[in-house]
């Protein structure tokens, strides 16, 4: 997150996708009172979902609360090829 933040403050076009496992992070960085909650506020424009992910790791609803872009263009799942296509260029960490 401080990476995206870097970018989106330079006022690059920025998507961090959370997928798998990492889509639990979603409830816990909303909370106000958690350490990374302000890091994850200076790039929550920027935030995506995995729907299939968010679904088989049961934080569908606390993602929808949030607001967040749920992403599903490959079978549930975000397409890499999608962003690869808009010319982003894709970091895994």
């Amino acid at each position: 997150m401080t990476i995206a933040r870097e970018f989106v403050a330079a006022g690059d076009e920025v998507q961090v996708v959370f997928d798998g496992a990492g889509t639990q992070w979603l409830p816990i960085l909303e909370r106000a009172d958690y350490e990374y909650h302000d890091l994850y506020t200076a790039i929550r424009d920027a935030v995506a979902v995995c729907e299939f992910c968010a679904r088989a790791y049961g934080v569908s609803d606390a993602v929808d609360a949030a607001g967040v872009d749920v992403l599903a263009g490959n079978d549930g799942h975000p397409s890499v090829r999608s962003l690869v296509a808009d010319d982003y260029e894709i970091m895994t960490f």
